[in-house]
């Protein structure tokens, strides 16, 4: 069975029946390669003459290639057909103070990493994300990039295609994408962290048959994307999903948006790090991943901190089940490398505190990291190939 997309926006009851062909073959194609002309027909349900012409435009635009013939015991050989290999995304997962990057072919494989350190100032962090991607790119010049994916830690306006909310980086207003296409002469596309991984999961992961979901990020903040009815919510000015900045007590520490007791200031990494800072106010605060090391190794302040997050994520969910009712709930960032800890006490916390009914099941991606990069690549394929047509106009 195929895997089933996701819809970057509401649906588009203008979008020409021949779009929408499209986009089935391509995903059928995707998720059963190498597969024949004739197999795609089958599994699609369309006629073989709608399959042979969408193919041939495929292959014209080099999406698809042509490999192997198959023997059969009779009639015409198939031949088989794959996405082209040869051709790569440039992808980034730029957080607060660095900058992940990779080069992926249209296959979800990574074929080279880089990380780049960033500054506040947008200019020069867009300039050391273009040369990261010039070296990346200067490797494998026998491939073909089609384009430039970001996965940000903020809210893009899909109109403006600028950061219109991004508490954790001070990029907000700043035209990164005119900024990149200058200086790498490719095409741009901009995504939320958490939208980015949402995506990945659609076109790479496992959210087949599933049509309703919540996605939570967690590092330096808190931030949601929700699958609802198969389509992703974005909201009036792309800012659905910012459930880490709603208040959950009077009281508390005041969050980078300005307001007393967020979500996330009990919930993100950096609130871990505080309370593992207030129970050991003489020892050097750790980074995230330190504070991980030292609890894996048996450290008990360690261990505390990072119960009190998880305990903190469990309540919060009171507002994402209740407001989205999701049948699968996906967690991508630095928790989930110590999850067995972590899934526990969140499952726990969230029997508590849920609405009515069962909960949903909690799944833990295994790399948020190549979930945001892989979903950056998904977000380039979707709207370079027409893909969910109802995407705006560029």
């Amino acid at each position: 069975m195929k895997k089933r997309s996701v819809s970057t926006g509401p649906a588009d009851i203008t979008v020409p029946s021949r779009d929408n062909n499209r986009d089935l073959v391509l995903e059928v194609l995707r998720c059963n390669q190498p597969i024949s002309r004739v197999a795609i027909a089958r599994r699609s349900g369309l006629q073989r003459s709608t399959i042979s012409s969408i193919v041939e435009r495929l292959l014209d635009e080099g999406w698809v290639r042509e490999g192997s013939v198959v023997k059969t015991a009779r009639g015409r050989r198939p031949t088989m057909l794959s996405m082209n290999d040869d051709l790569v995304i440039l992808v980034a997962d730029v957080r607060p103070t660095r900058a992940i990057l990779a080069i992926v072919d249209l296959n979800g494989r990574f074929l080279s990493r880089a990380v780049v350190p960033l500054i506040s100032d947008p200019t020069l962090g867009v300039k050391a994300i273009a040369e990261g991607m010039l070296k990346l790119r200067g490797q494998f010049p026998d491939k073909t990039c089609e384009g430039v994916g970001l996965s940000l830690p903020g809210r893009v306006d899909r109109k403006t295609q600028k950061m219109v909310f991004a508490p954790n980086l001070p990029w907000v207003g700043f035209d990164i994408r005119a900024a990149l296409q200058k200086r790498l002469q490719l095409q741009v596309e901009l995504e939320n962290a958490a939208n980015a991984c949402m995506l990945s999961e659609a076109w790479f992961g496992r959210l087949d048959g599933v049509r309703n979901a919540v996605l939570i990020t967690i590092s330096e903040g808190v931030g949601a994307a929700a699958l609802v009815n198969g389509g992703l919510m974005e909201g009036a000015a792309g800012l659905a999903g910012e459930v880490g900045h709603i208040p959950i007590s009077e009281t508390g520490p005041t969050c980078s948006c300005g307001q007393v007791g967020c979500w996330e200031t009990f919930a993100s990494s950096r609130a871990a790090l505080r309370y593992f800072h207030e129970s050991s106010p003489d020892q050097t605060v750790p980074t995230m991943e330190q504070l991980m090391n030292m609890e894996a190794s048996g450290n008990e302040k360690a261990k505390r901190a990072m119960e009190e997050q998880a305990r903190a994520i469990g309540r919060g969910l009171r507002i994402v089940t209740a407001a989205f009712n999701p049948e699968i709930i996906l967690f991508a960032g630095d928790i989930t490398l110590r999850w067995e800890l972590m899934g526990r006490i969140i499952e726990q916390e969230l029997r508590k505190v849920i609405l009515t009914g069962d909960p949903p099941k909690i799944v833990a991606l295994n790399d948020g990291e190549s979930a945001r990069l892989l979903g950056a690549a998904a977000l380039v394929l979707q709207r370079h190939t027409g893909y969910q047509r109802q995407s705006p106009a560029r």
